[in-house]
């Protein structure tokens, strides 16, 4: 197997004397697409955070297409390739989404110029499905919409890693499967894809691989069959009843 793309090596968290993170050892290949989830509080968001730089991990055991990034700064971790979306959507509110995508392609996508930025803002509003809503500052966006846009923001910055952090949280069943019908088409161009998820139906749906988080600490990292039926992680997230109508399902 090549090199991994991503490889974690006992990657560690601490706030004061809490571990919010523990001893995660990850690899990710390129081209692949993978699940991680976990209860509330399971420290999912906090690794996100640590692997781009905001803030920094405690244990800085990170290397991303064979480069240690532990000790860089966000900005230069984005350069590099590896782009993320936050959780709770916050853009620029003032700025058009036209603006809001040019920012990102302006900080790490490589654009040389204005004229080059909004070009590469406009393409990624085509592909995501905003182009109709360039022109319109991003605070009049529905959630489904800045949620888009956050992605377009991310795909202006030509990652070759992208981390999604619960790009679905807030919509409804319609929105969900537009969204991921979305992520799919980011998979085909090639980028791969870390998602935070708590919907088992986006995660079973777009992720053979699934990585388990409780407490901070790894406790599983298989294929998505075997994780839903791994008895830790039902004790710790899934529950017996998921167990039951899984196994149902899929026996």
């Amino acid at each position: 197997m090549s090199a991994a793309l991503l490889e974690l090596d006992r990657v560690g968290r601490t706030f004061g004397g809490v571990r919010a993170v523990h001893d995660v050892s990850l690899k990710i290949q390129e081209g692949e697409i993978v699940g991680l989830i976990g209860p509330n509080g399971a420290g999912k968001t906090t690794l996100i955070n640590a692997i781009t730089g905001v803030p920094p991990p405690t244990s800085r055991r990170l290397r991303y297409r064979g480069t240690a990034i532990g000790h860089k700064k966000p900005n230069h971790i984005a350069a590099l390739g590896l782009a993320r979306t936050f959780q709770v959507v916050q853009p620029f509110p003032d700025m058009t989404v036209l603006e809001n995508v040019m920012a990102g392609s302006l900080f790490a996508g490589g654009s040389a110029s204005m004229a080059d930025a909004r070009d590469a803002a406009r393409e990624q509003l085509e592909f995501t499905g905003l182009a109709p809503l360039a022109d319109r500052p991003a605070s009049k966006l529905t959630l489904a919409n800045r949620k888009r846009l956050e992605l377009a923001k991310s795909l202006a910055m030509r990652p070759k890693l992208l981390l999604l952090d619960e790009v679905n949280a807030g919509l409804n069943s319609a929105e969900v499967n537009q969204a991921l019908e979305l992520i799919g088409k980011i998979r085909a161009r090639g980028i791969t894809i870390l998602i935070i998820e708590h919907l088992l139906k986006v995660v079973l749906t777009l992720c053979p691989r699934i990585v388990v988080l409780h407490h901070g600490e790894l406790i599983a990292d298989d294929a998505a069959n075997d994780v839903v039926r791994d008895p830790k992680v039902i004790e710790a997230y899934l529950g017996s009843k998921f167990a039951e109508r899984y196994g149902a399902r899929h026996g």
